[in-house]
């Protein structure tokens, strides 16, 4: 029986270990699609993953990568034939289930988005996890009233894949997009994604007072903690935060004074359970309205064999961007 090359994670005790090892088809988890898998991407999530810094995985042993697109060698559901390109991520990808870092994948019918006409793997693999989810925070900012006539939206770890597409995405829609970041040096690269303004952080204050001047229409808050207890604070009348992720802290301080006295709203984004038709209604708005032309600019393509030497400065928070990995 032919191989294929696989990145899996193992566990001895409570010691994971991930390596490039050999994987036939027969091992791969059930679905009814076999994907020749195209490219993958790294997240955040990955990378806890791969270097044991975060407990990611939930079974073990697991073919990381949160997800993947490729094309289609078999399949035994009507929906998807040989030869139709395919995009993966979310559900149980990567942590429960074989996920992107492998050859081939094989997934449920029900998890696969078809990849968009005007969109290629690659271009679908630029957004990855992270692009998807800023696409959704976006969607629910302006589905609970948020447009650009409103102020300026506010977008934190903005050098990040999240924050990177969340800012050419409302830029593209009007707002005045004002980005946080602690590298100044990227600046320069986040005003050409479309920010109208920067705000270094640590060189501008976070009032901790209950309320503070009414500042921000919108906020894509991928940090929480400290952050995003600020930002509850600083919302205009009716301002609306989405909640992405956790890099700063878990924790949110704050009062209901923010929610009863100015209407704010604080929004959770969950990709990992979106509905297949929002899935597949944001990947679309992805390949042509919303297409962010800037972005692939700013990723960067790495062979499946340099992947693990990519890790470490996720989990440092010292890579700007996206990385997407080619895995065919």
């Amino acid at each position: 029986m032919s191989t294929f090359k696989a990145y899996l994670t193992t566990q001895e005790g409570k010691t994971s270990k991930t390596e490039l090892v050999d994987f036939s088809a027969d091992q791969l988890d059930a679905g009814e699609v076999l994907i020749n898998v195209d490219y993958s991407t790294v997240n955040y999530k990955d990378a806890l993953s791969a270097t044991g810094a975060g407990r990611i995985i939930r079974r073990f042993p697991c073919i990381g990568g949160i997800d993947l697109a490729g094309t289609v060698e078999a399949s035994t559901d009507a929906a998807f034939k040989p030869g139709d390109k395919v995009i993966a991520h979310s559900y149980d990808v990567g942590v429960a289930h074989h996920g992107g870092y492998a050859q081939k994948a094989r997934m449920p019918a029900s998890w696969l988005v078809p990849v968009p006409q005007n969109m290629t793997t690659f271009y679908a693999m630029t957004y990855g996890t992270a692009g998807f989810t800023a696409a959704q925070a976006v969607h629910r900012m302006q589905h609970d009233g948020l447009h650009p006539a409103m102020g300026p939206v506010l977008v934190n770890g903005a050098t990040g894949g999240v924050g990177m597409v969340a800012i050419e995405i409302l830029a593209k829609l009007g707002y005045d997009v004002v980005a946080v970041t602690g590298k100044e040096k990227d600046a320069d690269l986040l005003k050409a994604l479309g920010a109208k303004d920067v705000l270094i952080r640590g060189q501008f204050e976070m009032t901790e007072k209950p309320l503070g001047a009414e500042t921000y229409a919108g906020a894509v808050d991928n940090l929480g903690g400290e952050q995003l207890s600020w930002l509850t604070r600083v919302m205009k009348v009716g301002g609306t935060i989405a909640s992405i992720g956790l890099a700063q802290g878990w924790e949110v301080k704050t009062t209901v004074m923010p929610f009863i006295l100015r209407g704010v709203s604080l929004l959770g984004i969950d990709s990992v359970n979106c509905s297949m038709p929002l899935r597949r209604e944001l990947w679309a708005k992805l390949a042509n309205e919303w297409k962010c032309e800037k972005l692939a600019s700013h990723c960067r393509t790495v062979t499946f064999t340099e992947l693990p030497s990519v890790f470490d400065a996720y989990v440092k928070g010292a890579v700007t961007g996206r990385t997407v990995v080619k895995i065919s």
